[in-house]
This record gives C-alpha cells, structure tokens and sequence, in this order.
C-alpha cells in the first residue's frame, strides 16, 4: 500500500479512537478503564499517520524530480471503506436482542454468603442488578429481605414474560453476558406488563421475592423482585456492568 493511503487510515482510526474517548461512546464497547489506553493509543496513532504523511510527500516529490513517478493503485483506497463505515456507523452497545440469546452470567460466580447488611437509612436501596441477584440466589435473599430495592436495567422477553437485564462485561463487549431478573406482580396489576417495550431502560422499585425461575439458554437461576413500581428512565452514559 502507498504511504499516503497508510497516512489517511492511520488518520482515520486514531481521529476515531479520540473521538470515541471524548464522546463516551467507548463506553459501548470497553470497560470505563480502557479510557486510559484509547487516548494514549489514538494519539500514537495520529501521530505516526502525520509522520508517514510527511514521508509520503518527500517521496511524491523526489519522484516527480526525477520523472520516475507511479500511477495511483486506487484500489488500495478501497481499504478506507471499513474504516469510514465504523466512524459512520458506529453501533450501539448491545441489549435485549443479545440478552436473550444467551445465558445469565449469574451461574458463572461463585457463590459466597458473607453479603454486608444493605443500609437501613436508604429508602430505597440502589443495587445493581448483578448484586441483587447474587444476594437473592447464593445468599437467598437475606440481606435482602425487609428492604425496599432499586434497581435499573433494560427490558426483554422471555417468551411472553418481561424482565429486566443488563450485561455484565469482564473487559469488553466481545465477552458480555446479561443478568436477568424477572418480575413478581405479587403487589401490582399485571397489565404494566403490556407497557413494557424490548430495550426500554426502566427504573424497578419493589422487595425481595423468594420466587425464582430457570434461564432457558442455560439453566441456570433466575431470581425474582416484588414489583411496586416501574418508571421509565433514559439509558446510562454506561450501559454495562
């Protein structure tokens, strides 16, 4: 490939990287740590494409001097289009359409019992969903018990049945997994169901419920939380876990 060519894709993918940092939409794709490693790695990046630049045009013109030049292998250009698409099109980070096609991540932690005490000045008590449903299965729920939860996610379906999930990544989304929590309408009217739409994020404020149900992907449990109320809310800055 020509060093011009190489110059522009050096370009175009540190400009993205920078890009991604300074917007947070990295944060659809890594863990908020990796912050520190796409800005010095951008930065790099463009660099080195200012270089090859510089390089490209001593060259141009060395070549012009002594009428030796080459015509353009345009093909090569063609290498900008992936580049140009995923600056373009960046996608979103993943939910319930991944969510439901795989298993809860649940089952993969290992389970402990020395949960600490939930606040009993906090009303309710903000969890995330992978600490609700840690405490609820390995620890069946007492700590949980005699306290109202919050809890935030986004809404899929098991078969006709919503529930709530958000995906849990160890380093990037390449290895995200949900965790699920189904709904208990023990203290509400059912029919708030039908207002719930795939991928909506919803704020979830009710109790513990001892009931719990089987991940049809991989068998493993998945607990419930009493509904008091649902209410919609925007999507986080960062969608995982």
């Amino acid at each position: 490939m020509r060093r011009d060519a190489q110059a522009v894709i050096l370009l175009l993918v540190g400009g993205g990287m920078l890009r991604l940092a300074w917007t947070g939409d990295y944060l659809d794709y890594v863990k908020p740590y990796a912050f520190w490693l796409i800005v010095p790695a951008g930065i790099l990046l463009v660099a080195v494409a200012a270089i090859t630049g510089v390089q490209a045009w001593h060259d141009k013109h060395a070549d012009d001097d002594d009428g030796h030049g080459h015509g353009d292998p345009k093909v090569a250009w063609l290498l900008l289009a992936p580049v140009v698409g995923m600056l373009l099109v960046a996608p979103d980070a993943l939910g319930s359409y991944e969510a439901e096609r795989t298993g809860t991540v649940v089952g993969a932690e290992e389970g402990r019992s020395n949960y600490p005490e939930l606040p009993d000045d906090v009303d309710p008590v903000p969890l995330t969903l992978l600490d609700y449903a840690a405490r609820a299965i390995f620890d069946e729920g007492r700590t949980l018990e005699g306290h109202r939860i919050q809890l935030r996610g986004f809404i899929l379906y098991d078969g006709d049945e919503p529930q709530l999930a958000r995906m849990v990544v160890s380093c990037c989304a390449a290895d995200a997994r949900p965790v699920k929590i189904g709904f208990d309408w023990a203290s509400t009217s059912g029919g708030a169901a039908g207002d719930l739409e795939p991928d909506q994020w919803v704020e979830v404020v009710g109790e513990y419920s001892p009931r719990q149900g089987r991940d049809e992907i991989n068998g493993e449990l998945v607990p419930y939380i009493e509904v008091e109320s649902i209410t919609p809310i925007d999507a986080p800055d960062n969608e995982y876990q």
